[in-house]
């Protein structure tokens, strides 16, 4: 039997406190919001210190904590090559400007907006259409992972997913909808300074444990028959530039970022923002990762049954690979330190989820409908966004509850991106690069991306294509995503002159 603290009332208590004040601060943030700019993209005001408390509090949410831990459980330290390449993407981006800088100049608010100016509606419209069905796809499974953390952290039963589910989402929706990107900073900001001391208390306590220091941790994963440690043998070259793809994804292409980059006050608050960010793309893996690394030593040493596909009986209940990383902490972490850890992850489970409910929404409002409405004022896209917030939450809650992905979690967010990514990287690359582009070219190229839908498991095996890997897919997709844009601007060209010139 272990002898693990259990979810006591200081636990609670700390939790209820930090919520009530993610709460308060939205309903704050409803006061200060003047028109579709300070809705959207906080009236492009962000400085340079804010821009980077905001991009680490969203982009590490509890989703990223939970996937990059239930990595490092199944994998080992070779997992952690991914925040190794992310880091050095970002800070390449960083110091270069490539691509968000030029994207900040033009003034847009999102990116299907700069496919307008660039190539014309049809393509901003179907971008639209892209971005939100890959966006949609790609968080239905944050509000089950965030669910089944607290089910396992406070060692609730199975049952009351549902139920958490419902009252994680109903408290994002909250302070969303009232203050859009303002709520989302300020909110961002305080937690970014929980998460990053509930980080650094978590990895010492856990290290300090009998059993789980370093010579013991790597001692165990030694003992695997399969490779641990070495990233080329264990995945290939192929694996490892999918990851170098999806580094420069994150923190260029995916609009959550770079709705971070639109909201800056300037370029240069741009540049400095990625460039310190880099550090943190690094730590938001390696952190978890490595917890999730201790995670499977510490159930090893438990007596833990570790089934096939990562799943495991502790205690005769059965759990879930995502669900290693919090039965580590219920078990290992005091009473008060649990409840400082669990805000700290509920504070990034609500950071990412009010950025992408915006995100989505207003690609929605902005990007798809108010193309196609005469004269749509900042009021009436404003009422659109909301409404979008709280239908795309609905369907998340829908999507959370019903699918079982039969993939590691990364995967299948990384392929769903993917529907919308590589068919962005095609059109904005050459876009603000290349005169040649064309519409023709772009719509392809976006058309292309579709395929990504391949590399999702429950797509793939009936089709008789179970033995590719999804990077494989990846990939691919956005090969022809490339070919598609190039082959379709050199034989359809433009003939009138785009509204935003490339840079010369």
């Amino acid at each position: 039997m272990l002898a693990s603290p259990s979810f006591g009332a200081l636990d609670t208590a700390i939790v209820v406190v930090y919520l009530a004040i993610s709460v308060a601060a939205g309903l704050l943030a409803n006061r200060v919001v003047t028109g579709l700019t300070g809705y959207l993209v906080a009236g492009r005001s962000l400085g340079t210190a804010l821009s980077v408390a905001t991009m680490t509090g969203s982009e590490l949410g509890l989703i990223t904590v939970m996937y990059n831990a239930q990595l490092g459980y199944r994998e080992g330290f070779k997992a952690l090559h991914i925040g190794l390449v992310a880091g050095l993407v970002t800070l390449v981006v960083g110091v270069t400007g490539f691509v968000v800088v030029r994207l900040r100049q033009t003034g847009v608010m999102t990116i299907p907006e700069y496919y307008e100016l660039r190539f014309g509606r049809r393509t901003r419209i179907l971008g639209g259409v892209l971005l939100a069905l890959g966006g949609i796809l790609n968080m239905g499974l944050f509000l089950q992972v965030g669910g089944q953390f607290v089910v396992a952290v406070t060692g609730m039963s199975p049952d009351m997913l549902r139920w958490v589910m419902t009252g994680l989402l109903a408290l994002v929706l909250v302070y969303t909808v009232l203050g859009g990107m303002v709520s989302v900073v300020l909110t961002d900001y305080v937690q970014f300074v929980v998460l990053s001391a509930g980080l650094v208390a978590m990895v010492l306590i856990v290290l300090s444990r009998p059993g789980l220091g370093m010579e013991q941790i790597v001692a165990t994963w030694q003992q695997r028959p399969d490779e641990a440690f070495d990233p080329i043998r264990g995945h290939g070259l192929g694996y490892i530039s999918w990851q170098a793809v999806l580094g420069f994804v994150s923190c260029a292409v995916w609009p959550t970022a770079v709705s971070r980059a639109l909201s800056a006050r300037d370029a240069s608050v741009v540049r400095w923002q990625l460039g310190l960010s880099s550090l943190s793309f690094l730590v938001r893996v390696l952190v978890p990762g490595f917890m999730g690394v201790a995670a499977f030593v510490f159930l090893t040493q438990a007596g833990a049954v570790v089934g096939s596909d990562g799943g495991f009986q502790l205690e005769g209940v059965a759990y879930k690979s995502i669900q290693a990383y919090p039965v580590l902490l219920r078990e290992v972490l005091p009473i008060g330190v649990l409840g400082l850890i669990t805000a700290a992850m509920l504070a990034a489970f609500m950071s990412t989820h009010d950025s992408y409910l915006l995100c989505w929404a207003s690609v929605i409002a902005r990007d798809v409908i108010a193309p196609l409405h005469p004269n749509p004022t900042d009021r009436r896209q404003l009422l659109w966004t909301r409404v979008g917030i709280v239908a795309i939450g609905a369907w998340v809650w829908v999507w959370g509850t019903c699918f079982e992905p039969k993939q590691a979690v990364w995967d299948y967010l990384a392929i769903t991106g993917a529907v919308f990514f590589t068919g962005a990287i095609a059109v904005l690359i050459p876009g603000l690069y290349w005169r040649r582009a064309s519409s023709t070219g772009a719509v392809a190229a976006l058309i292309a991306g579709l395929s990504a839908l391949l590399g999702l498991h429950d797509v793939r095996a009936p089709l008789g294509l179970a033995e590719w890997e999804s990077w494989q897919v990846g990939l691919s997709t956005l090969g022809l995503s490339v070919a598609a844009m190039v082959v379709g601007s050199l034989l359809f060209p433009d003939r009138a002159r785009p509204v935003v010139e490339v840079a010369r």
